[in-house]
């Protein structure tokens, strides 16, 4: 196959030479100029194989960039001065093309007219400078903005066979070393999966990569599942145990309370961690950036999830101490998270933190709350604690399987994370934050739970009628195939109500849903790849906590 030549369209108004002021004195009689040619550079440019043009006037660039093919331009900064406006030219020709910018120095107004105009790289040429070394670097930065893309794909499978080489090293160096390291290990594990789906979303010619990253984190999965299934119960006991979901309120919120913070509290339901690092780099302009992680409880669902957060208290001493605030799901409410702000202000009492000004508590459903909330955020004064609860995620998670328009949408987890990137970047929650940051405000966000692409069905019965979630159910006697599902028994040793009605639990592992046996495959069909939450997986439990502090 023959060799791709580049075409490069050189535009500089000093040709054939390059102005350069130096020794600039308060006497102006005295200034010395010197001249770099851009020629020598040129000429290094098609030894290395690229095919140049040169053109000495701005006309004349445009003209041929109008009329020829190029694959990056050169411009000299005097020549894209703000008056002869060059560069918003060029880019009106072509909003994509690489732009490499020389200069003479580093310049205020240099990387404001850069930025603007989304300059690939700025290359300060020095008369002190070797030519030939100066010469090798312009041909580099050319190369990196050409080829960055077509080497990266070609490297990418060589480093990902190192990373995991390394990965499995440590892991077998440490795993067993002791309990916290376990844990901790497995977060370290769902990290490299995340910054690996991240690098990968951008590739398109690395799909054997991508089909062996998907068996690693189905692998990953399995023995995650196995690892919850042994070890869960120890952390309820205080064995070593990670940061649970009972922990969130009093490890990272109270502590900026009792330090005199305002703080808004965030918890969107249904976010994943990786659909937070989408999110993460448009708050880096506003915040100072703490991220820490956590595991929820199971069933991964919000009932438990969440009421376990706002409470701090595990599902069955909810359901013990507050008999009337432990929410079952009943044919006359609609939300079994009804009385979270009763929850919190109860487990604000019992640290014996008061709340002043007092305790305010909203949730997010619709634009019309998004607008209320934003107009009170904006109006109020100081605030002690606001918690703010968004459904946006969990509703888009479960209706998306009802909307044909919506699984085209999320075709699958790259356009998932896509999407909520897209959607916080002109959401109002957006404006929320932008607000925070203003008046000072601390920001503490979480999630409850995280959701699986769900892409196995399993038959599940039972001898009584089983809850409707598809990856965990309740119910009296129930059965499912061992590798589908853990099934809890004794559900007061997991701190889980259920001992009094003889209750069972079962949580999906892997990618399994839970079907019924009659009219498996009907059910199946509609529920195939849809994202689903409940279960045991990486993805459900182990989740964000980051607090954000205003710069």
């Amino acid at each position: 196959m023959e060799e791709r030549r580049w075409r490069i369209l050189w535009i500089d108004n000093q040709i054939p030479n390059v102005k350069l002021s130096i020794g600039q004195s308060k006497d102006s009689s005295l200034a010395k100029e010197k001249y770099i040619s851009p020629k020598p550079y040129v000429r290094c440019l098609e030894y290395e194989g690229y095919d140049v043009s040169l053109a000495d006037t701005s006309p004349e660039g445009i003209a041929l960039l109008k009329g020829e093919t190029y694959h990056a331009v050169v411009l000299n900064y005097e020549a894209a001065m703000p008056e002869d406006n060059l560069l918003a030219r060029v880019r009106k020709v072509d909003s994509h093309i690489p732009i490499i910018l020389l200069t003479c120095e580093s310049q205020q107004e240099v990387m404001q007219q850069a930025s603007l105009y989304d300059v690939g790289y700025i290359f300060i040429m020095s008369e002190n400078a070797q030519l030939e070394i100066s010469s090798r670097q312009l041909a580099s930065s050319l190369a990196f903005l050409l080829e960055k893309q077509t080497v990266r794909e070609g490297y990418t499978p060589q480093a990902y066979v190192q990373d995991f080489n390394q990965a499995n090293v440590l892991e077998r160096e440490t795993q067993g070393n002791d309990a916290a390291g376990d844990w901790q290990n497995w977060i370290d594990t769902y990290i490299r999966l995340i910054e690996w789906d991240l690098q990968l979303d951008s590739l398109y010619n690395v799909d054997d990569l991508k089909t062996v990253h998907e068996m690693e984190r189905r692998e990953a999965n399995t023995g995650f599942a196995d690892y919850i299934q042994n070890t869960y119960k120890h952390w309820l006991v205080g064995k070593s145990s990670p940061t649970l979901s009972v922990d969130v309120v009093y490890k990272y919120v109270i502590p900026e309370i009792q330090a005199g913070k305002q703080v808004l509290f965030v918890v969107m339901d249904c976010m994943r961690l990786d659909h937070w690092l989408k999110i993460e780099p448009l708050l880096y302009p506003l915040f100072d950036i703490r991220r820490d992680y956590y595991y929820s409880i199971v069933p991964t669902a919000t009932r438990y999830a969440r009421n376990a957060i706002f409470s701090g208290l595990f599902p069955l001493e909810l359901a013990e101490r507050y008999p009337d605030l432990y929410a079952e799901p009943d044919n006359t409410h609609t939300s079994i998270n009804r009385y979270e702000k009763q929850l919190l202000g109860l487990q604000f009492e019992r640290h014996g933190i008061p709340l002043k000004p007092p305790l305010h508590y909203f949730k997010i459903f619709d634009v019309q709350g998004e607008m209320q909330y934003l107009h009170w955020l904006s109006v109020t004064d100081r605030v002690s604690l606001t918690a703010l609860v968004v459904d946006f995620l969990d509703m888009l998670t479960h209706t998306r399987y009802e909307v044909g328009l919506l699984r085209q949408l999320i075709r699958d987890e790259a356009a998932f994370r896509s999407l909520v990137h897209a959607w916080f970047r002109h959401s109002r929650l957006y404006e929320m934050f932008r607000i925070a940051a203003e008046r000072g405000i601390t920001v503490i966000l979480t999630s409850d739970h995280g959701s699986l692409l769900c892409q196995n069905a399993a038959k599940v019965s039972s001898q009584a009628e089983l809850t409707t979630g598809l990856r965990f159910k309740e119910g009296r006697n129930i059965s499912c195939a061992p590798d589908a599902g853990w099934i809890i028994d004794d559900p007061e040793a997991y701190r889980l109500p259920g001992k009094s009605t003889r209750r069972s639990y079962v949580l999906a592992k892997e990618d399994y849903y839970f079907i019924y046996d009659r009219q498996f495959n009907v059910y199946k069909e509609i529920f195939q790849d849809s994202f689903q939450h409940g279960g045991v997986s990486l993805e459900e439990m182990i989740l964000p906590c980051v607090v954000l502090e205003p710069r």
